[in-house]
């Protein structure tokens, strides 16, 4: 099967608020994302709107015309979001405000919220829901306790493990996903992926939902152009 690539665009909003105007224009640059064939677009609305704004999230959702995934942590302020816009897929993350970027999947240790009841607000709103976690099989069966539809492994370590050894970097996603899948669950995956170990993940992970990639591609794209670079990506999984 061919796996989904869905384009993170918080870079392209940080690159646009160093000047404080709307250059980059990420309405414009979404439009032309989906054009050039990806098949989702994906957001982190962070309550300091380091990048993506809330006017953004509005903005995108009343143009996207693929898969829309708006991923972040699920407090009132999330909340609000996705019972106003209803996008197609709500990734919950479990970042702190003060986080860089998402590091970690969710942990036992971060539920003192109400995750299984915040999941099934969500789904009655329409949205399927991911659960980012770390490539356990405790962390799968703490995602199908929630009553999510999907995950998206953390492959952070994964990407790390790649530079050193690429064949035994694998073996947690892999074992993980499959035990997933065998679950019923969907298996997304993101973080630190890029051109070098994309394609392997696929090899390994053939039935691979959803990939969401931001940083790498966008860095990618000052080299080859925006358009060859997503091009360049989908080769990767198809």
């Amino acid at each position: 099967m061919n796996t989904r690539l869905s384009v993170n665009v918080n870079k392209l909003a940080t690159l646009r608020n160093a000047r404080g105007s709307n250059n980059p224009d990420i309405i414009d640059l979404v439009t032309k994302i989906e054009s050039y064939g990806a098949n989702g677009i994906t957001i982190h609305p962070r309550p300091d709107e380091r990048h993506i704004t809330l006017k953004d999230v509005y903005d995108i959702s009343a143009i996207v015309k693929t898969d829309f995934n708006v991923e972040g942590y699920p407090d009132q302020r999330f909340m609000e979001i996705i019972n106003d816009i209803r996008p197609e897929q709500v990734t919950l993350v479990p970042d702190s405000p003060d986080v860089i970027t998402s590091n970690r999947g969710w942990l036992e240790s971060d539920l003192n919220i109400d995750l299984k009841s915040i999941v099934s607000t969500i789904k009655d709103l329409g949205p399927k829901v991911s659960l980012f976690i770390d490539p356990t099989t405790s962390m799968v069966d703490l995602a199908l306790n929630c009553g999510v539809d999907r995950i998206e492994l953390y492959t952070g370590v994964y990407a790390k493990k790649f530079k050193k050894n690429k064949l035994s970097a694998v073996d947690d996603c892999v074992t993980a996903s499959k035990y997933a899948k065998n679950k019923g669950l969907d298996v997304n995956a993101g973080h630190d992926l890029d051109l070098n170990n994309l394609n392997y993940l696929k090899e390994n992970i053939p039935f691979l939902y959803e990939v969401s990639i931001g940083h790498a591609l966008i860095c990618d794209s000052l080299i080859y152009g925006l358009e060859d670079t997503i091009s360049k990506y989908l080769s990767q999984i198809s």
